[in-house]
């Protein structure tokens, strides 16, 4: 009765001349014991995989004092932070304040800015405010009464934000910057003309 009764004899177990030589040029060692008939390799890790070990352990030390909580260069959120603000200034979005009033009234004065805004009035206001700016379901754009300011701005932001709870959709998400600007002209333009059936007046007079 033995502590391993699993263990076969010494003399099975295969001698040096008969261990066939590894890829890496030494032979393989196998351990002096079997179990259940079953021989253990007793070899090195393989170079590569002990250089890529290293290498990791090495990219992680590097990694750690520059970009990691103790590091001093950017990570990855503050890349990613500084190409958005980057991409928000090389893009922003239309607000009612980026538009001054004498650059909409040089706009009133231009007949080709006030044509294309009659293209992009026709297209997308039209249904609402009637070709003439009479007013349908939106108000009356002719008169100078006004639900949200009267004023070339006012106007602007009125299109770009739009009046959600008047139906109005905000049209700064879908038309273009000149597309906005040159629509307002057109509206603007609209002051004071005579619609076939104009709609009563709605809101504040506003002194043009």
């Amino acid at each position: 009765m033995t502590d391993h009764p699993e263990r076969q004899n010494e003399s099975e177990t295969p001698t040096a001349a008969d261990k066939p030589k590894a890829k890496g040029g030494y032979a393989d060692r196998v351990l002096d014991h079997t179990y259940d008939g079953i021989q253990e390799y007793d070899n090195p890790m393989p170079r590569w995989w002990l250089g890529t070990f290293a290498a990791t352990i090495v990219f992680s030390v590097l990694y750690v004092f520059n970009i990691g909580p103790i590091g001093s260069g950017k990570g990855w959120i503050a890349d990613y932070e500084a190409d958005m603000k980057a991409f928000a200034a090389a893009h922003p979005a239309p607000s009612g304040n980026d538009v001054s009033e004498a650059a909409l009234a040089a706009l009133v004065s231009d007949p080709k800015a006030v044509a294309a805004g009659k293209t992009t009035f026709d297209a997308y206001c039209a249904s609402c405010h009637r070709q003439d700016g009479g007013g349908l379901i939106g108000p009356n754009l002719a008169d100078n009464y006004w639900l949200h300011g009267g004023k070339s701005t006012d106007i602007y932001k009125s299109v770009v934000d739009g009046v959600l709870a008047k139906g109005m959709p905000p049209w700064g998400k879908s038309l273009k910057p000149e597309q906005l600007t040159t629509v307002v002209a057109y509206v603007v333009s609209l002051h004071g003309t005579n619609p076939v059936n104009p709609k009563a007046p709605q809101g504040e007079p506003v002194t043009p």
